[in-house]
């Protein structure tokens, strides 16, 4: 038995995760009955990293800018950038993909009594009382604007304060990352229970009449992460991205794939940028920041679920609206929250420019909620990985200007 612990804990965490998704999938098939019972560890696994997230982005902002030393470089200008410009460029991806494939809907019931912003102006009008609400109250409610805003403020109010006052803040940030480190040892058991839910109460049945609809979706999502963030990166690096793509999309995105949650991802995301040898002046503010704004995946179902139920209600789209439904997109997805099925009730904001009324599409954010097994996965997956790539392509961009050799290691 001991032997076996040994070599199970020298495995790496991905190869963990795949081996807990294997069982997870092999329970749910044959005994599903007695594996509904594990169930009960997705959730406990997903509810401890909500639970932690809020508390972590919180001291980890908080510490790098108490210990930030004036003169240090942070490329948050260059990271900013990049999360817009990446979020606006996969909802311009998934505007041209629906185009080529429209897709039409088969319009469902049972949303309309959720409520869904009326307006971008209502979005950020959201935004900003999220900025200014009380600390407690964000911290409980995973209010990561908030958060963030409090954050900064106190970062900085402490920024001339005792050393010891600095110490006790990085003692704090270091500890919660270390429950959070905790918390991650479990991830196998945790993902072994979710997809132990998914399969036992959801099936492949409700999905297969939103086949096209999903292929649209996953078809935009992987052209995202595998061409257009590359391109990116490319531009800005001017060297192979490949190494890079796939070491986010290996170490970050197969977590966020299962606990569809940015937020609860940013402890992965954190320990890759260390493992990467990445500024953690930079990336302790980036990543918490880009589960916030970067929502690249979020851009992408808003705009292919709008222009599907634009398809659907024949309605004709021009190219100059297109293009203002991709910046609708971009802003929206920046609002989105980053829990699971975050992005959904945004798409009501979208189908407002094409006056689709409020009915209709509350039942498009049915339809949402009905392939969310799948487009949620892979949105968060996205969404994560690439809070991980601009952070570090950022960062190697400087490197190379400072003559630094930039090497990506290999898994173990």
């Amino acid at each position: 038995m001991k032997s076996i612990v040994e070599k199970w804990a020298q495995l790496s965490l991905v190869k963990q995760i795949i081996i807990g998704l294997v069982i997870g999938i092999l329970l749910a098939v044959t005994v599903p009955e007695a594996a509904k019972h594990l169930a009960i560890l997705g959730s406990l696994f997903v509810g401890a990293l909500k639970a932690i997230a809020p508390v972590l982005v919180l001291f980890l902002v908080m510490s790098a800018i108490v210990q930030h030393k004036r003169g240090s470089q942070t490329n948050m200008k260059s990271i900013i950038l990049l999360y817009l410009s990446g979020t606006f460029l996969a909802g311009l991806v998934a505007v041209i993909v629906s185009f080529i494939f429209p897709v039409s809907l088969t319009l469902t019931e049972g949303a309309e009594e959720m409520t869904a912003p009326g307006g971008v102006a209502e979005v950020l009008k959201a935004l900003l009382l999220n900025v200014v609400d009380n600390p407690f109250n964000a911290v409980a409610n995973a209010n990561y604007i908030g958060i963030l805003a409090w954050a900064v403020l106190l970062g900085v109010a402490l920024k001339n304060a005792a050393d010891s006052t600095k110490g006790m803040i990085t003692n704090l940030s270091e500890a919660v990352s270390k429950i959070v480190t905790w918390v991650i040892k479990f991830a196998p058991l945790g993902i072994m229970g979710l997809v132990i839910e998914s399969v036992t109460s959801n099936g492949l049945e409700g999905l297969l009449s939103y086949g096209k609809l999903l292929a649209v979706l996953i078809g935009c999502m992987v052209l995202v992460a595998l061409v257009v963030n590359p391109a990116i990166v490319f531009v800005l690096m001017k060297r192979n991205p490949y190494p890079l793509v796939f070491k986010s999309l290996r170490e970050s995105g197969i977590t966020a794939f299962f606990t569809r949650s940015s937020a609860a991802n940013i402890p992965v995301n954190m320990r890759v940028c260390e493992d990467l040898g990445l500024n953690k002046d930079s990336y302790s503010v980036s990543i918490p920041l880009g589960a916030t704004i970067n929502m690249t995946g979020a851009a992408v179902t808003i705009t292919v679920l709008t222009l599907a139920a634009v398809h659907t209600l024949g309605i004709t789209v021009d190219i100059p609206t297109a293009i203002i439904l991709s910046v609708v997109a971009a802003v929206s997805a920046c609002g989105a929250s980053g829990v699971a099925g975050g992005s959904l009730l945004l798409i009501p904001l979208a189908c407002s420019l094409f006056g689709i009324p409020a009915d209709i599409a509350m039942q498009v954010v049915g339809v949402g909620f009905i392939i969310g097994v799948l487009q949620d996965s892979f949105e968060t997956a996205l969404n994560s990985s690439t809070d991980v790539l601009f952070t570090a392509a950022s960062e190697f961009k400087q490197w190379e200007k400072e003559g630094k050799i930039v090497t990506i290691k290999k898994p173990a």
